[in-house]
């Protein structure tokens, strides 16, 4: 039998057990903040913030960053709280390792570059980040918090997610590799 202790150190955890958290976080988040879980923008706010540490406060008269605000606010500290998280999670679990940038997967597909598998993730991001302004929603913006409140924008979003993903998938492990 497991207890709330060994749950804390498994490397994986149930799909539903998660599914459970990520509906509880979120039912929490309309409650108190009135404002479903998103995590894109943040980023959006960030390279506003740098961009007006660079050029001054012209980066607040641009449109965009007037409609987002650029900010610090409660979805600066998810973004800070699920990369905290993460990490923790690895060291309790007992699963973090140094020095590993390359999975085994990918390293066994396409070899042990961690400068390719870095620049691939990166133009990955990137694109990621275009896709999500492109559609006014990241996956969490729209693949949990629009399918809960039943957004047909977001179950479009959520289906084409997992197409995408599927293609991607396919194509990087069965055609390129």
């Amino acid at each position: 039998m497991e207890t709330i202790a060994s749950v804390l150190t498994d490397t994986g955890w149930s799909p539903y057990a998660a599914g459970i958290g990520i509906g509880l976080l979120s039912w929490l988040s309309f409650l108190i903040s009135g404002k479903p879980i998103a995590t894109s923008t943040t980023f959006a706010r960030a390279g506003g913030l740098i961009e007006e540490v660079i050029a001054g406060d012209k980066a607040r008269q641009r449109p965009y960053y007037k409609k987002i605000k650029l900010q610090v606010n409660w979805q600066w500290m998810l973004v800070v709280g699920i990369v905290l998280g993460a990490f923790l999670s690895a060291i309790i679990s007992g699963d973090f390792q140094v020095g590993v940038w390359v999975p085994s997967i990918w390293a066994s597909a396409f070899g042990d570059s961690a400068l390719l598998r870095v620049l691939v993730a990166a133009a990955g991001g990137i694109i990621l980040g275009f896709g999500a302004r492109f559609a006014g929603g990241c996956t969490s913006g729209h693949g949990i918090s629009g399918t809960l409140q039943l957004a047909v924008s977001s179950w479009v979003s959520a289906i084409f997610f997992f197409v995408g993903g599927i293609i991607t998938a396919h194509i990087i492990f069965h055609v390129i590799a």
